[in-house]
């Protein structure tokens, strides 16, 4: 029975010819569609041969579709835009900080053709592609000297093992931080080839710590800003201006990973307490590292500044080659960089500064303008304003609570997680937060201009339903 149906199963050629496929030779490429349709039909003869029962084969018209749609769903990208209406600014799943516009648009002039990487266009020389922005972090952060790397995890083995490597760091036992994907500093240490010399204890570090853990092994001490927790209570940590003193009376360089990056204060607008890095260059540390994605609002990056004895070490290292970064994101990182020279206009450019700076008054008013739009749509319930409370980061900066309103949608004839479902694999993807078995859309990590998009993802749903 099975041999009798698997002649019955169309050739390629001719499923080629069929009107539902043969467009997508151009749209797609004659290659492509040919290897997923034979993978179908490999398929299907194999659910033939495997088969104990007598059902047929679909009509060709119908196998013609079904092969469509999978060759259609398969050039679906799987990196695609998102709304995030989350309330998590910095949400690693979706890219942290978008782009401003500026950095988008240096970005996309260098990819077009070639650049000068690595060539002083004015002497005709070779260069390095560090000076694309070294001379803007050495004006921003008052240091004598840069080095940009893939990420800021990369900045931190990159130092440690250009500074430390058979050598111990010293730093309290109440910064050993594990960050997202099990990258833990101990581990790190160890990976780098340096070692780790624990002071304090969790919740208690004192100056009279690390000066007892000084000895001839002792290559640097080292501050690490716990981004992803907080001790409270009955707790102490020595400054980074006594580290800094400490570090001076024993010639031991002091490295501060400030992790997020802030160029300006940021307390008054609920990011509290986040270092600035021209303020730890100032309290003297030797090295501040940094990333470029977070407070900065600039690509994916780790940023060290500090001494330019240091630099030059950890920027003549082996391990610089393999984390340092492309003309794409050194092209961002500049135009990012040049908008923070003027504090005012950072905020109003930089993404990332005018979701965070955003007055609740304002965001208050966007919920109560958008709720009566998206009740009105197909197949809602109800869509009504509510205050809550946004974050800063998810796994970087997760004790940062701001203020924000959202639009809380309730579905009707479906739940609020079927609702989330359709709208992150919708047009335009909107991810939001199912909430007490409502779907908050937080306007806090919401861009104004993308309001619309909210409204015409959430129709979308309802017609499709």
């Amino acid at each position: 029975m099975a041999t009798n149906v698997l002649r019955n199963i169309p050739s390629v050629s001719e499923l080629l010819e069929n009107p539902k496929i043969k467009p997508l030779v151009d749209r797609v490429s004659h290659n492509v569609v040919v290897d997923r349709v034979r993978a179908i039909l490999d398929d299907l003869r194999e659910d033939v041969s495997k088969s104990t029962g007598n059902g047929g084969l679909p009509d060709v018209g119908e196998l013609a579709e079904r092969i469509a749609r999978r060759i259609l769903e398969g050039e679906e990208p799987h990196l695609r835009p998102v709304v995030n209406a989350t309330g998590i600014l910095l949400h690693t799943g979706l890219g942290r900080s978008p782009l401003a516009e500026e950095a988008v648009e240096e970005m996309t002039a260098v990819a077009r053709g070639y650049a000068s990487v690595e060539l002083d266009l004015a002497s005709g020389k070779r260069s390095q592609r560090v000076v694309a922005v070294e001379s803007l972090l050495q004006h921003l952060t008052g240091a004598e000297a840069a080095v940009v790397c893939n990420n800021n995890a990369g900045a931190t083995m990159l130092t440690l093992a250009a500074i430390a490597a058979d050598k111990e760091v010293v730093v309290s036992r109440g910064q050993l931080v594990e960050i997202g994907g099990s990258f833990r500093l101990p581990d790190v240490m160890s990976a780098c080839g340096a070692k780790l010399r624990e002071v304090g204890t969790t919740n208690k570090t004192h100056a009279r710590d690390y000066e007892g853990a000084i000895g001839e092994e002792t290559a640097a001490l080292m501050r690490v800003h716990t981004s992803n927790f907080v001790v409270v209570g009955f707790s102490s940590a020595v400054g980074l201006e006594e580290m800094v003193r400490i570090g001076r009376r024993h010639h031991l360089p002091v490295i501060d990973d400030i992790g997020s990056g802030a160029m300006l204060p940021l307390d008054d607008y609920g990011a509290v307490g986040e270092p600035v890095a021209r303020e730890s260059i100032a309290a003297g540390a030797d090295l501040v590292l940094f990333s470029g994605d977070k407070l900065l609002g600039g690509p994916q990056c780790g940023i060290i500044v500090g001494r330019r004895d240091l630099i030059d070490k950890i920027a003549k290292h082996p391990m610089m080659r393999a984390l340092r970064v492309d003309k794409i994101t050194l092209a961002a990182l500049a135009a990012t960089l040049r908008l923070h020279r003027d504090p005012h206009k950072a905020k109003q450019s930089i993404p990332l500064l005018q979701l965070l700076t955003t007055p609740v008054e304002n965001l208050k008013n966007r919920a109560e303008r958008l709720a009566p739009q998206l009740a009105a749509c197909a197949g809602i319930e109800s869509a009504e304003p509510v205050e809550d409370v946004a974050y800063l980061g998810g796994g970087s900066v997760p004790t940062q609570q701001l203020g924000t309103w959202c639009v809380a949608v309730q579905p009707e004839g479906t739940s609020s997680e079927r609702l989330a479902i359709a709208l992150r694999n919708g047009t335009p993807a909107v991810v939001g937060r199912v909430q007490q078995d409502q779907l908050l859309l937080d306007l806090r990590s919401v861009p104004p201009q993308s309001d619309q998009s909210l409204v015409e993802a959430i129709a979308a749903c309802g017609e499709s339903s």
